[in-house]
């Protein structure tokens, strides 16, 4: 009998060992659970990425991504077997100390059909470099994760043709484009986590920026406060140790300059909201910057009654005459139901720039919108930097407390936002900031005496009301 109560104990010992070997079944599980990781893996986006400072958790959740799709057990997608990757590093010396580690770890030697290797012995693949390993998926098919770095060049990163690749830190754009072109014919996956470290490179266009507004392009943003596992002495402690350039990067994960961002308040995870039906109550004003090869922007704006800013549409669009953009922005507003003004007419406010006539035309802008049934008034303050002053404290005020919301799909003006950055002396760079200019004659325009704001009067009962419906919708409580 003692031998069989040995012989279970021996056995109990063997399970608790298994399950703290277990590190993918532990991951995000339990009371403490890292939410931007959770989102990364539940976004259904092709092309992902997760820009986080160090020791953010960025790059465990590349890992485990990786295995979740070779084994065929993503909680979150439609999963395959025979699944093929590549797992990029920028060097097989990184490769070998960080993303090869991770993986090893999330993947039990269980699953694990054959390693070849590159460099060391097969049966101690962490010393050495690995050139693919071959998984047991759970449909009974083999999947492979292989193993390139960027210092082989682009040529080595042609020819296959795979499921998915992920990218340890940023890759050059040659190398990122080449695999691009290996994941298309089976409509794959590419995701990215990397700290920012080089600054305005090709990620912050096509990624960050997302300047071809592509669909499938999705990103987090991860800090050492996002990250649970992180204690707050730790967090402290290497905060003291930063200047505020280093901070913004590695801890927040965000791009940088050396002249810096003009609206670095702006959060997209608390300024951009999805759409919701906004009470016509609200609705406020609609401002234009005129363009005719420049682009025009126009933005519909509404505000609660606790001062709070909706941008709720948008217009934008080059090389159109004034008869064109008054068609599309009569559309918005029947689409919103939007009201109208003086006699009938939709009204506006518009740089005071559109007052002048030029050369070319008879009449100037003003007329022109006019003649096409909107009423634009061009009595805006373009004092440019108490105008960012107002904008930065819509964005965040000096409480912490965000008062300016944009609808996601205004995806021009949160661009504009995003990439708008002081140049040399205390002017911001002159380029792709028409949605701004029009958004800040706005902001200026409910924020001092220069128009006029009329509200209607409410109790404090329907105000309180109006605050708790707000702050729901914010939420996407309701929708």
């Amino acid at each position: 009998m003692s031998g069989l109560y040995q012989r279970l104990q021996n056995i109990e010992k063997e399970v608790k060992k298994r399950e703290e070997r277990d590190f993918l079944a532990k991951y995000n599980t339990g009371e403490i659970v890292h939410k931007k990781q959770v989102r990364f893996h539940k976004s259904p986006k092709r092309n992902r990425w997760v820009f986080g400072g160090n020791r953010s958790g960025k790059t465990e959740c590349g890992a485990v991504e990786v295995v979740y799709m070779a084994r065929g057990i993503h909680p979150y997608r439609t999963n395959k077997k025979n699944v093929s990757g590549w797992v990029v590093s920028l060097s097989k010396q990184v490769q070998r100390d960080v993303a090869q580690e991770k993986i090893l770890k999330y993947l039990k030697k269980s699953w694990i059909k054959k390693i070849v290797m590159v460099e060391g012995r097969q049966d101690s693949p962490e010393t050495g470099i690995i050139d693919f390993i071959s998984v047991k998926n759970v449909f009974g098919g083999e999947s492979k994760i292989g193993f390139r770095s960027c210092d082989q060049g682009r040529e080595k990163f042609q020819g296959a043709s795979l499921d998915f690749v992920w990218f340890d830190e940023e890759p050059p754009y040659d190398i990122y484009r080449e695999c691009q072109m290996r994941v298309l014919d089976k409509q794959g996956d590419i995701f990215g986590t990397m700290t920012p470290l080089k600054g305005l490179t090709w990620v912050y266009n096509e990624i960050y920026l997302n300047e071809s507004h592509n669909e499938e392009i999705w990103y987090e943003q991860i800090e050492w406060g996002d990250n649970p596992y992180l204690s707050q002495e730790e967090i402290d402690l290497l905060t003291s140790t930063m200047s505020s350039d280093e901070l913004e990067v590695r801890r927040y994960g965000k791009f940088l300059n050396s002249e810096g961002l003009v609206y670095s308040e702006f959060d997209e995870n608390v300024n951009v909201i999805d759409p919701f039906d906004v009470p016509k109550e609200w609705y406020d004003n609609i401002s234009i910057d005129p363009g005719l090869n420049n682009p025009l922007s126009a933005h519909w704006y509404a505000k609660d009654f606790d001062g709070n800013v909706y941008v709720i549409a948008e217009h934008f669009e080059a090389k159109r005459n004034v008869e064109y953009h008054s068609n599309v922005i009569k559309a918005i507003c029947d689409r919103l139901d939007w009201p109208k003004g003086y006699n009938g007419m939709i009204t506006a406010l518009i740089d005071s720039a559109a007052s002048q006539k030029t050369l070319a035309s008879e009449k100037n802008v003003v007329e022109l919108f006019y003649d096409n049934g909107i009423l634009v008034s061009p009595k805006v303050n373009k004092d440019l930097f108490s105008g960012i002053s107002v904008v930065k404290k819509y964005i965040k005020s000096s409480d912490g407390i965000s008062h300016l919301f944009i609808f996601r799909n205004c995806v021009n003006l949160i661009q504009e936002i995003k990439s708008y950055w002081w140049g040399k002396g205390d002017n911001p760079i002159k380029k792709d900031d028409h949605c701004l200019d029009e958004m800040r004659y706005y902001l200026m325009s409910i924020n001092d005496d220069f128009v006029a704001s009329k509200r209607p009067q409410r109790n404090e009962i329907q105000k309180d009301k109006d605050r708790l419906i707000s702050n729901l919708r914010r939420k996407n409580v309701i929708f």
